[in-house]
């Protein structure tokens, strides 16, 4: 490479080591490898293609993408990375080791597939199936994370072609179960981390999500808070069943269930400080009784909360049990609360996100990025960004020419992905990791 050429070069000629970090020299060098990097990034560009569909052709479902990892690993191991596969059942993870000593940086990509039947008319749909639920269902990857996997496969092979150049390590995380770990079963970043993925803790990581809502070409973020959190709860609302024409002879779980859902509505709207951060505490089912004229014994309540800081996340929950248990004692009722811990919220390290706000405007035109508005969708991401400062970004995937705002959202059996957007993907993680630990080196 051209920095051992000119290395060898100043040592012949009895120039002092130090002359290597001077502005001029770490200007060259920097030069010469953002040319090599772009080499390196072209090279697999229609590569990256091809990856993308064979694995929006044979999607997995979560905690299953068997053979997903398969195909990462045998690719990751041509690369001759350090490779460890069945990281929190499926997961895969790769080492690389730059030519030079550095920190050592995270990019993740997630690899599982959802229970959904595709409707986009592509050569290659896929028409997989599979049980969820025990239901047999169809498996798409209506979520995007095939352009992931693809995007992080360049990514790995670019690096690699420019490692003796890289003042640091790259860790390369391919992580199943974002979707949510089958019921019963542990998944996703939680578990891998568990399993000790940041045993050698990186100083930062990275990663992306394909969005129909940006068109091809931009990239969308914000620092701060970017994605809520996400906790499920039930509440069983407990009575007892007597004769609908004679009410006061039981206990109604009905109106009580009524009376607790209007009740947990002022939580978020007069009871926490909305100047703060927003929420939402949302029902999604009551289920209960069974004709008209019997009032039941009981009624379940299912619903979700959202919300963007972590201190108000936990007062939510603590205020959704009190309120529910109060409200159904008022009525004569019991009320038993569940709350299921799910995401995190997704926070963008302030700091990084500046850091590295004009490596992506570089490779994208500043035109190109957007702020994005806080996404009440939840990203397990979070757990990664608990550990070490992360910055999480959308790419647009929706082609140029047409209304973001009308596409196919993700998760949708019709949401299209622009492979057109693909490059941009690899252009711009592997120009973070590149831009960062010069940052670091120089610092």
């Amino acid at each position: 490479m051209l920095n051992k050429i000119i290395y060898s070069s100043l040592l012949l000629n009895g120039i002092l080591i130090s002359t290597l970090s001077s502005p001029s020299f770490a200007a060259a060098y920097d030069q010469q490898l953002n040319n090599n990097l772009k080499k390196a990034n072209h090279s697999v560009s229609e590569k990256v293609i091809t990856w993308r569909r064979h694995l929006h052709q044979y999607p997995e479902l979560s905690n299953r993408e068997f053979e997903t990892a398969k195909y990462i690993t045998k690719h990751l191991k041509a690369l001759g990375l350090e490779v460890q596969t069945g990281v929190a059942h499926t997961g895969v993870v790769a080492k690389l080791k730059g030519g030079k000593k550095g920190p050592l940086v995270a990019l993740r990509a997630d690899m599982d597939a959802l229970p959904v039947t595709e409707q986009v008319d592509l050569p290659f749909a896929s028409t997989q199936t599979s049980t969820y639920r025990d239901n047999e269902v169809g498996v798409m990857h209506a979520c995007g994370h095939d352009n992931h996997v693809a995007i992080l496969m360049a990514v790995a092979e670019s690096l690699a072609k420019v490692q003796d150049d890289l003042a640091g390590d790259v860790l390369f995380v391919f992580q199943p179960a974002e979707e949510g770990a089958p019921d019963g079963e542990e998944g996703g970043a939680k578990l891998m981390l568990k399993e000790g993925l940041f045993k050698e803790k990186p100083v930062a990581v990275f990663g992306l999500h394909v969005t129909s809502s940006l068109n091809t070409g931009q990239i969308g973020f914000r620092e701060g808070p970017l994605m809520a959190s996400e906790d499920s709860f039930t509440i069983n609302v407990q009575g007892r069943q007597t004769h609908g024409s004679r009410p006061w002879n039981g206990v109604d779980p009905i109106v009580a269930a009524s009376q607790i859902i209007m009740a947990t509505q002022t939580i978020s709207s007069r009871q926490v400080d909305v100047t703060k951060a927003p929420s939402v505490i949302s029902f999604g089912a009551i289920n209960g009784g069974v004709r008209s004229n019997i009032i039941p014994d009981s009624v379940e309540l299912i619903g979700t909360i959202r919300t963007f800081d972590q201190t108000m996340r936990a007062d939510i929950k603590t205020r959704l049990a009190k309120t529910a248990e109060l409200v159904a004692e008022s009525a004569g009722a019991k009320a038993d609360v569940h709350i299921d811990h799910g995401y995190p919220v997704t926070v963008n390290d302030v700091k990084l996100t500046q850091k590295m706000t004009p490596t992506l405007a570089k490779v994208a035109g500043a035109e190109n990025i957007i702020t994005t508005d806080l996404i009440t969708g939840a990203e397990d991401f979070s757990y990664y960004a608990l550990e070490t400062p992360g910055l999480f970004f959308f790419l647009g995937v929706t082609p140029q020419g047409q209304d973001a705002k009308m596409a196919a959202s993700n998760h949708s059996p019709q949401f299209f992905a622009d492979e057109k957007a693909l490059q941009l993907g690899v252009d711009s993680m592997t120009q973070l990791v590149v831009d960062f630990l010069l940052m670091k080196n120089n610092s």
